[in-house]
């Protein structure tokens, strides 16, 4: 199983309050898309699920264990991939070296790089010499995203995967998303501004403003007037 549940999360940044008694739910084998305007911190929430900076008060569980004050690198171990925001590929490796830096949480006989990864993202496998920096801003998306997949995780986090990405590698990230769900059985939670990307593919959809949960429900809801008011500028 690999469901997350987040119980009462507060966070700050020194004397700013950024999560405010966050709670939710990312079921086991659903697409679950958390969304808001700038600065209402869904960002924060991710960095909170993957260890990046502590809760104040609160509890995140997954797959049935209580996270507490687990470092980053043992939640990825657990089956938690991140994808961060802006991507962060190695410019200076080759894609080949950024997909192998996935492997150092795995057990030895565990490292190699799933055929799938080439096959949701063909590009990779061409240009697998190449240097990250020399990638597209839609390409680096897809080896950020690979990166995480070689980890083998059993819930993927992606924060805001579409920002900056040109609408065919959009199609492709959306494709990927739902075989990584159908065929794979990944559970995965979508950070996203893109409202047309998180109807299609959402499963459950919870809205933030100003650091807290304003309303939970099936992406359906999202042309709901009530629900749309917490999204527009």
């Amino acid at each position: 199983m690999s469901e997350l549940t987040v119980t009462g999360a507060n966070l700050f940044y020194g004397a700013a309050q950024a999560l405010r008694n966050v709670s939710f739910t990312a079921a086991n084998g659903r697409i679950t898309c958390i969304l808001g305007r700038n600065g209402v911190g869904k960002t924060s929430l991710m960095r909170a699920i993957v260890g990046h900076h502590p809760l104040a008060s609160g509890t995140i569980e997954f797959a049935g264990r209580t996270l507490g004050r687990i470092p980053s690198y043992d939640r990825a171990r657990a089956g938690i991939g991140f994808v961060p925001q802006g991507r962060e590929i190695f410019p200076l490796l080759s894609v080949r070296e950024n997909l192998e830096t996935g492997y150092a949480g795995l057990a030895r006989k565990d490292r190699s790089i799933p055929g799938h990864i080439f096959e949701l993202f063909p590009i990779l496998k061409e240009m697998m010499n190449r240097r990250g920096g020399d990638l597209s801003g839609g390409q680096q998306q897809q080896l950020a995203i690979g990166r995480a997949l070689v980890t083998r995780p059993k819930l993927l986090v992606l924060d805001e995967p579409t920002e900056g990405i040109q609408p065919s590698i959009i199609k492709d990230i959306g494709r990927a998303i739902r075989f990584l769900r159908d065929d794979q059985g990944i559970s995965v939670l979508l950070v996203e501004q893109f409202l047309d990307f998180c109807r299609e593919l959402a499963d459950d959809i919870h809205i933030m403003d100003r650091g807290e949960i304003v309303h939970s429900g099936a992406a359906e809801t999202l042309d709901l007037p009530e629900v749309r008011k917490h999204l527009t500028v």
